[in-house]
């Protein structure tokens, strides 16, 4: 059996299709997964989606990339926190892909909204979900200041930056998420992170509706595809793919506490 640990079945792309997505995911053997918010706006989209179905679970959080939206209060993080199917605080970080005309100063923003979620994270005790783009050294360097830390501090999802990178995660207590990407032509370099950090850390995600895995690249993706990101894993380190499954999933309900 599988977990996404990471979609976004809440978006407009999704919302309308839930039984049958989670009749797919029931015909791919994907048991459960996370559905990640994005802005409190789409919190309670989120947080009733876990509540309806004994396989979803929920996440309360604003992503780095969302300007004028409502910025949540310490407060308002651990409030969500309390609702028993929300396990993680975010998606949270720093994206400095695009910054349109801005410099990496005026983004302290951002840098704040972080502090802000990692802290709600400590309070509550529950991990974090990082999203980092082009902004990698700040992301580390945040997390140190904060003193994150521990064995179930989070998640580096949908990782696509450097070995170093997943190294320094690693040693904060992080674990790292693949997501369709490593299917890609392009991602040598990635398979080869994937190839190297301990299985132990390694989670497995879609980030549907996007990152559509090989074979399904460019079309609409969904949590039931997320055995193809798990047989890339077991193709590149020599493993059966019922022992990606076994290990990711145990990583998965160890860090969120899923049961």
């Amino acid at each position: 059996m599988f977990i996404d640990s990471h979609c976004h079945l809440s978006f407009p792309e999704l919302s309308a299709q839930i039984p049958e997505l989670l009749a797919a995911m029931s015909a791919a053997q994907v048991a459960q997964a996370i559905c990640i918010c994005t802005t409190m706006e789409e919190f309670p989209q989120v947080r009733a989606l876990a509540a309806a179905h004994e396989q979803l679970w929920a996440t309360v959080g604003v992503h780095p990339d969302n300007e004028d939206v409502h910025e949540p209060s310490l407060e308002e993080l651990l409030d969500g926190a309390r609702d028993p199917k929300v396990v993680a605080i975010g998606e949270t970080g720093l994206d400095y892909y695009r910054l349109n005309g801005r410099s990496v100063a005026d983004m302290e923003w951002q840098r704040e909204r972080f502090r802000t979620h990692i802290r709600a994270a400590q309070r509550c005790d529950k991990p974090l979900v990082v999203h980092t783009r082009s902004a990698s050294e700040d992301t580390l360097r945040l997390l140190r200041e904060e003193n994150a830390g521990g064995d179930r501090v989070g998640v580096f999802h949908c990782f696509t930056e450097t070995a170093e990178v997943a190294r320094a995660a690693v040693d904060l207590g992080f674990h790292i998420s693949f997501s369709g990407i490593l299917t890609f032509k392009n991602a040598a370099d990635l398979r080869e992170v994937a190839k190297a950090l301990p299985l132990d850390r390694i989670l497995i995600e879609t980030d549907s509706p996007y990152l559509a895995p090989v074979p399904y690249r460019g079309k609409l993706n969904q949590p039931a595809y997320v055995p193809h990101v798990a047989a890339q894993i077991a193709e590149l380190r020599g493993l059966s793919l019922e022992a990606v499954a076994e290990a990711t999933t145990a990583n998965s309900r160890r860090l969120f506490g899923l049961r």
